[in-house]
């Protein structure tokens, strides 16, 4: 067989269902004819992050793999799969290559070169015959430590070079795990214990690891609130009497409450890092981490106490700990904590409810928030947002319920990512309602694949608050912006949207939100896309509040 039949047969046994690409490589017929579907966008980056997507909903247990041409193609995907290291997301990434006597020729592009500091492990196929060894190792590091991309290039005469069918041996990779240290989890547990104000921060290694019950039952052991990270946003129910809801970019009262307030604060799957996704810890606490990946420890302030491994095994050592320690209900109910959380989140809603109940025109967007969530069901929906306000005004008040509600992200922050992410979402997700909140500049980086939904038959919903404005830049920019109107944007998304072959329209008046969201999703019971551009004013009033 050739390489590039070798290669669709490992990914066929490794259970691989769509192929992300883009536009010409000959590894997508090789696929096709072992029965894997080609799922093609408009560019090259929203192919990559519809893989990221379907790899974040299947928790990686599905193959995520994205197949490219040599040279313009991998350029194209670099976004993509930067987004997707910052974010931590397992998918494989197979480029097209200058065949191997030009490797390395200026001016042909050496992508595993540049990409090494983007992706997990990279790497040439030089060799047909090492296939199988060289896409063993690429799933091994795919589902073992902290997720990441891998890439593995293959030339184009290595596609096309045989392999007997003695040397193609494969069979599918098992992923490794491993538990903490008992030493350190006893440690850790300890100093829990100790504490008179915990605060469990949780990050996105709960979701990966499918430890959301672990850390429920942990909390609740120990019962201590729990605040996540934005990527980390719907690892714990946020209906939850401990659920303190996101600390990023922007958060909830509860968050900056009990936070500022804690002297111990002991992460979970996170890796402590202040950015757009995970607020930063005031000094002077006590720092747990529990955490997968090591290099994560001691990154910006010293840690106290550590435990490597996976967050599910981790967790489950932890519990059993604190039971020895503290007995077989922990300190389950004690302290009113949950009374206290409740009593804060209320103060904090009733400050906000007048925006995210307001008869405005132009529309307040929080209004847009809140019609939206109250119109699904979050436990058979999947949202997400896009960067900028549209992030930072959703997450602190959207409530996600169930692991992989919320696709949040924030440690890049490209403008369009939730476009490809979303579709990703649905097709890993298909009975799930998936929603994409988005504002006038990010539709404007990936509104063309717009057709990508409606050809393909993926039905997702687009929210598209549209002000005319890039939200919060003017103060930066005061000249440029007056004297230029360097801010300003102009479009008429909703008619892009049936231009393009999905079901669009446009919302003024704030009464008409509800049945608008309510058209929409009769729409995609057809399979179609729907989009739906709400015509709002900005609003810079962000839930941001100090940490003391």
């Amino acid at each position: 067989m050739r390489g590039n039949t070798a290669l669709a047969n490992v990914l066929r046994i490794e259970g691989a269902e769509y192929l992300f690409c883009y536009p010409a490589n000959p590894l997508i017929e090789a696929a096709a004819i072992a029965g894997i579907r080609p799922i093609m966008s408009r560019t090259e980056r929203t192919t990559v992050n519809m893989a990221d997507g379907y790899a974040r909903v299947s928790n990686g247990r599905r193959p995520a793999v994205v197949v490219t041409q040599s040279g313009p193609g991998i350029e194209n995907a670099y976004g993509g799969v930067a987004h997707a290291y910052a974010e931590s997301t397992p998918i494989l990434v197979l480029p097209g290559g200058p065949a191997r006597d030009k490797t390395f020729q200026p001016p042909n592009f050496p992508a595993v070169e540049a990409y090494r500091s983007v992706v997990k492990w990279g790497a040439q196929i030089n060799s047909a015959s090492r296939v199988p060894e060289m896409m063993r190792r690429a799933y091994t590091f795919l589902r073992s430590g902290r997720p990441g991309p891998v890439m593995l290039e293959v030339p184009a005469d290595v596609g096309e070079e045989e392999i007997s069918e003695e040397a193609f041996d494969y069979r599918p990779v098992k992923g490794l795990r491993s538990a903490g240290d008992p030493d350190d989890v006893a440690a850790a547990v300890r100093a829990l214990l100790a504490a008179k104000r915990p605060v469990i921060y949780a990050g996105q290694g709960v979701l990966w690891a499918e430890a959301s019950a672990e850390l429920r039952e942990f909390a609740e052991l120990a019962n201590a609130p729990v605040m996540t990270t934005n990527t980390g946003k719907s690892a714990f129910p946020e209906t939850h009497p401990l659920s303190l809801g996101v600390g990023a970019n922007t958060m909830t009262k509860p968050v900056s409450h009990f936070l500022g307030r804690a002297d111990l604060v002991f992460g979970v799957g996170c890796s402590f890092t202040t950015n757009l996704a995970s607020v930063g810890i005031p000094v002077g606490k006590t720092l747990v981490q529990c955490v997968v990946d090591a290099r994560d420890l001691n990154k910006e302030q010293q840690i106290h106490h550590a435990v490597t491994g996976d967050a599910r095994l981790t967790l489950a050592q932890l519990i059993e700990e604190l039971r020895r320690q503290a007995g077989s209900d922990g300190r389950k109910g004690e302290g009113g904590v949950a009374d206290e959380v409740r009593r804060v989140k209320d103060e904090w809603l009733e400050e906000w409810m007048p925006l995210l109940t307001s008869d405005e025109v132009p529309i307040n967007p929080y209004r847009v928030i809140r019609e939206l969530m109250n119109a699904l069901d979050p436990a058979e929906t999947i949202v997400t947002h896009d960067s900028g306000h549209p992030r930072d005004q959703t997450i602190p008040f959207y409530q996600a319920v169930t692991p992989r509600g919320y696709l949040g992200w924030g440690n890049s922050s490209q403008l369009g990512y939730s476009m490809g992410l979303s579709m990703g979402a649905k097709l890993a997700a298909p009975d799930k309602t998936v929603v994409a909140i988005m504002g006038d500049a990010a539709i404007g980086m990936a509104g063309m694949d717009i057709e990508t939904a409606a050809r393909l038959n993926i039905p997702i919903l687009l929210i598209v608050l549209n002000n005319h404005v890039l939200s919060g830049y003017s103060k930066n920019y005061p000249v440029a912006a007056e004297r230029f109107g360097f801010t300003n944007l102009y479009g008429d998304y909703a008619d892009l949207a049936k231009a393009l072959g999905a079901h669009g329209e446009r919302v003024a008046d704030p009464k008409d939100i509800g049945p608008a969201i309510g058209r929409a999703r009769e729409a995609m019971k057809s399979g179609h896309p729907a989009l739906l551009e709400f015509m709002t004013k900005e609003e810079n009033s962000l839930s941001r509040y100090p940490l003391g």
